[in-house]
């Protein structure tokens, strides 16, 4: 039973999915989000250039849709350049942070880089992080730096944590993604060393095996085979991880990020119903009750028991 419909509705407007999960055209993948239930959007930048009126038509699509942007990506290989290289990464960076403000989108996400040509001086990484975060502060955007399981020099949140702390910068934080953890085997017990105030975002998924241990096999599994919350075979890590933000006080976004490619060859109302049985599983046997019920997640019928949460809380 749910003791608090409050707090599974303020649970359920937390979380929000990806469009990377879903096939055809971005007004069909908006529609079919907000059918589910789901109240907000993360976007890509192809999301925008990819749209066949245009970047500005796409704009305005994601606006009118009602959906807010949970955030937007991907800025890649950024941090850690030096020359030409930096400045030309420089110039993405401030095309990147346009089409996020553009969208009314508050958080940038930035993965560490996986280039041959980047510095492993930390001190370096954190200069240019602090960089691109000012130029994000006159936008009102916020910086979610990502360690990438196959990042070159940081590959674990933990590293990535230690970046962020030395470039020192209010819109400058982590953001965390439950597949990259599970595949770098880092400690979840490490997340009680982070800032919550400093994680701004979370990317929630499992995938179906128990190890990627290369690089090369955590790369195929992260483009093609990651699949929703409690679908997998880490139902237990990905609850600790949620329970375990939750305890340190994390009250921010998170979001479905589930690349997949069976996914993309289904019809959307399927999919988003898949999403949808996962957030009420979180919402639900996870957040509420305090611990996961792997294997029965609820099925609730469309209709009288579908929760759509419009506004954020």
């Amino acid at each position: 039973m749910i003791r608090d419909p409050r707090s599974l509705r303020r649970t359920i407007a937390a979380i929000g999915m990806d469009t990377i999960t879903l096939a055809g055209p971005l007004e069909a993948k908006l529609e079919a989000m907000a059918q589910a239930g789901f109240s907000q959007v993360m976007l890509k930048a192809n999301d925008l250039v990819g749209h066949p009126q245009g970047w500005e038509a796409a704009v305005a699509a994601v606006k009118a849709s009602g959906l807010r942007g949970t955030g937007f990506q991907v800025l890649r290989d950024f941090e850690g350049l030096s020359g030409h290289l930096h400045q030309y990464k420089v110039d993405i960076a401030k095309t990147m942070l346009e089409m996020c403000a553009a969208l009314g989108c508050k958080v940038l996400l930035v993965c560490s880089s996986t280039s041959v040509h980047a510095s492993s001086d930390v001190d370096h990484l954190a200069r240019d992080l602090r960089k691109l975060a000012m130029l994000a502060l006159p936008l009102g955007i916020r910086i979610a730096y990502e360690g990438l399981s196959w990042g070159r020099h940081i590959n674990e949140f933990t590293t990535a944590w230690d970046v962020v702390a030395r470039a020192d910068c209010p819109n400058l934080g982590v953001g965390l993604d439950s597949f990259h953890i599970l595949a770098a085997k880092t400690p979840l017990s490490a997340l009680d060393d982070l800032d919550p105030g400093k994680i701004f975002l979370v990317q929630l998924s499992d995938f179906m095996w128990q190890e990627a241990r290369t690089f090369e096999e955590r790369m195929a599994t992260a483009r093609t085979y990651r699949v929703f919350p409690g679908e997998g075979v880490h139902t237990a890590e990905v609850a600790e991880m949620v329970l375990k933000l939750d305890a340190l006080g994390y009250q921010g976004d998170y979001s479905f990020e589930v690349f997949n490619d069976d996914y993309v060859q289904m019809p959307l109302p399927m999919v988003c119903d898949r999403a949808r049985r996962s957030a009420l599983w979180l919402a639900e046997d996870v957040m509420l009750r305090g611990a996961p019920l792997p294997g029965q997640m609820r099925l609730h019928r469309a209709g009288s028991a579908k929760i759509t949460v419009r506004s954020h809380y």
